[in-house]
C-alpha cells in the first residue's frame, strides 16, 4: 500500500511504500501537548519513505531518546522519530491526518494509557501500554 500526504500548507509533501495500515494511539505529556490530544500515527520504517520540502522541516530533540518534526511555513507536525540506539532507532511515526486518504487504516495500539485525558475514552480494545512499561522499552526513568 502506497500513500502520500503533506503538511497543512503543502510545504513539506511525503510518500509511504509498503506502508501497514496500523497505527497507534500515544497519550504522554509531551503528545498532548504537541499534538493538542492523543497522537495518532503510523509507524513508517526510514526506507520506505520519502519526503519533498525538506528545507521547510523544522526539528526538536524533545526527549533523551527522540526528536520531533514539523512544517517551519505552517507548523504542522510531520513526525516522532526514536533518535537513540535500540530496537526502535530510526523509524518516523507520522501523524494520520496528513495522509491524502486515510481509508483502510485501523488503530491497534495505546501508549502511556496511564496519563490518557479522561473525557477520550477509545472506543474498541487494543493492545494498551502504561508508563513504566514505556520507560522500560526505552530504556529510560520515569
Amino acid at each position: 500500500m502506497t500513500r502520500s500526504g503533506k503538511c497543512l500548507c503543502g510545504a513539506v509533501g511525503l510518500t509511504i511504500r509498503d506502508m501497514n495500515p496500523d497505527f497507534g494511539a500515544c497519550h504522554c505529556k509531551m503528545c498532548q501537548r504537541w499534538a493538542g490530544s492523543a497522537y495518532m500515527s503510523l509507524t513508517v520504517p526510514a526506507e520506505t519513505i520519502s519526503f519533498e520540502g525538506a528545507e521547510n522541516i523544522g526539528r526538536y530533540q524533545s526527549s533523551e531518546w527522540a526528536e520531533r518534526a514539523w512544517c517551519k511555513v505552517c507548523g504542522s507536525n510531520l513526525w516522532y522519530q526514536v533518535t537513540a540506539e535500540g530496537p526502535y532507532s530510526g523509524a518516523y511515526h507520522i501523524p494520520v491526518g496528513l495522509l491524502d486518504d486515510t481509508t483502510g487504516l485501523s488503530i491497534e495500539r495505546e501508549f502511556f494509557v496511564d496519563k490518557k485525558i479522561e473525557c477520550l475514552p477509545f472506543a474498541g480494545g487494543r493492545e494498551q501500554f502504561d508508563t513504566a512499561a514505556m520507560m522500560k522499552m526505552f530504556g529510560a526513568d520515569e
